[in-house]
């Protein structure tokens, strides 16, 4: 008599907090002290009257930095954020033309936005595979993307899912002993399946000396087969920096490529090990492919037809943005569709199985293209003990500094202390985040994709808010590009996240 094994459930990741006095941030503690204080010397100085009004000013300005919602977001952060957002409308800088009757260079149709100035090259590794190499002056950060195959968990046996689980795990950890790698995405992205591969593969295998019932019969169900079936496409990006430590000399585009040239192999072949399938870097062509049908998804069909027929468009990098765009509050219309673009503002809590993203990321029928985007930034081995310690050290102060702890409190310290022993044992630590993207071709159905996400969200026991104000950011840094957010921000996000 046999008994299986309890499912493997995995967690314990936590939030950076910063150690402060009655439950706030290091910002409103000291917010908190220099308000105090200025009281003092403002009731001394003249009278208590004008020293109770200097603490009631302080304490207001306070409660806009203590008071959050479930987002996590400050009434004082959504203030700055409308702010902002009011800015944008003013300047116009949230519309986009492009074409020889736009505003572009040359009259091309070059992406907007974050990744406008970034440049495509291609290079060839070490095993003769083509590779693009995306180029961002801005940042001096360099991406390469591989395409992968994933396997799926259907008919695979438990213990080899937990060993890809645990593969994934440990490529992700080697990263950070990985000289120059800025950041890592991974892109799972949904679509209507047009059949134009489907209808290649059956024509040249039809046996011309068949009956004509039988192809008949092939025929029809090339046809009707595609109708409402989807394809799983799932890309990985890895972002390199120019500089190869901190500080150091910044390498030119050759130098990068004829360096990617001899490490990608070795990270393409890890990446088997984890379940991703094939894994082959895209060629610039196929990633001009990728970005032109994301912006213009009615693209897609023309482009699959192209193939189809052995002769593929001829795409070039200032041509695969939109020829218009216009981002809204909460919505982004570009080209020949609608998107919406969410941000993970909380991760599961407690443990959760693998399959806890399973149907997130299936293809749902209210949602015409879906794309989830996992965003890691690998953290140095060196800083990483540094920073578990600092995370123990506050959690510790929050907890010991009230009378009655919460049960948040105590969970948190229980992780800090968890996640330092996992460190100094040889474990690595990443940051994560994820990005939704909805995209629809009539604008009138954004309302159901948008219950849709919303729906899935809470079968995945994921935190999802709109991105207000910044949608066409959001959509360009869910594409296999390699943004990286925090590079382009004004305001260090280590800021940002104690507002």
């Amino acid at each position: 008599m046999t008994s299986e094994s309890a499912p493997r459930s995995y967690g314990n990741w936590t939030k950076p907090k910063t150690a402060g006095l009655l439950g706030l941030s290091a910002i409103g503690t000291t917010i908190l002290f220099v308000g105090t204080g200025f009281a003092v010397v403002i009731t001394m100085a003249s009278n208590i009257l004008n020293g109770v009004l200097t603490a009631a000013m302080f304490a207001l300005f306070l409660l806009t930095v203590a008071v959050k919602d479930k987002h996590g977001q400050s009434m004082l952060m959504r203030t700055a954020t409308r702010v902002g957002w009011m800015v944008t409308k003013s300047q116009g800088t949230h519309l986009y033309r492009s074409g020889p009757l736009g505003r572009a260079d040359w009259g091309t149709a070059q992406l907007p936005g974050l990744a406008a100035g970034s440049r495509l090259t291609e290079w060839r590794d070490s095993y003769n595979r083509p590779f693009a190499l995306v180029q961002v002056p801005a940042t001096s950060d360099y991406t390469v993307v591989v395409g992968t195959e994933p396997d799926g968990a259907a008919l695979v046996d438990r213990e080899q899912v937990d060993v890809w689980v645990a593969e994934w795990g440990m490529w992700l950890a080697s990263l950070g002993d990985e000289p120059g790698i800025e950041a890592v995405s991974v892109t799972i992205e949904t679509a209507p399946d047009t059949g134009t591969r489907l209808r290649r593969e059956v024509t040249s295998r039809i046996d011309p000396n068949a009956p004509e019932f039988a192809k008949s019969i092939l025929n029809e169900l090339v046809e009707q087969y595609p109708a409402g079936s989807a394809t799983i496409k799932a890309f990985v990006a890895i972002t390199f920096n120019a500089a190869a430590r901190m500080g150091g000399k910044k390498r030119t585009a050759d130098e990068m490529g004829r360096e990617l040239a001899s490490r990608l192999p070795g990270l393409t072949q890890g990446l088997s090990a984890t379940g991703a399938g094939a894994t082959h870097p895209l060629s610039a062509q196929e990633l001009c492919e990728v970005i032109r049908v994301a912006y213009d998804p009615a693209a897609a069909r023309l482009i699959d037809d192209a193939n189809a027929a052995g002769e593929p468009p001829e795409l070039y990098w200032p041509e695969v943005g939109p020829t218009a765009h216009q981002a809204n509050w909460d919505t982004y219309r570009h080209d020949s569709a609608v998107s919406v673009t969410w941000m993970m503002s909380g991760a599961p809590r407690g443990n959760v199985p693998s399959s806890i993203l399973a149907r997130l990321l299936a293809p749902h029928r209210d949602v015409a293209r879906k794309r989830v985007t996992l965003l890691y930034r690998p953290i140095d081995a060196a800083k990483a003990a540094a920073i578990v310690e600092a995370d123990v050290r506050a959690s510790t102060f929050n907890l010991q500094s009230s009378d009655k702890p919460t049960a948040r409190s105590m969970t948190a310290t229980r992780a800090a202390l968890a996640t330092a022993q996992e460190e100094a044992s040889g474990a690595g630590l990443v940051n994560f985040g994820m990005l939704v993207t909805a995209t629809v071709t009539d604008a009138a159905h954004a309302a159901d994709a948008k219950a849709a996400i919303d729906n899935l969200s809470a079968t995945a026991r994921l935190r999802l808010r709109v991105v207000h104000g910044s949608q066409d950011s959001a959509f360009a840094a869910a594409l296999p590009l390699g943004l990286v957010l925090p590079r382009h921000l004004r305001v260090p996000s280590e800021v940002r996240e104690q507002l």
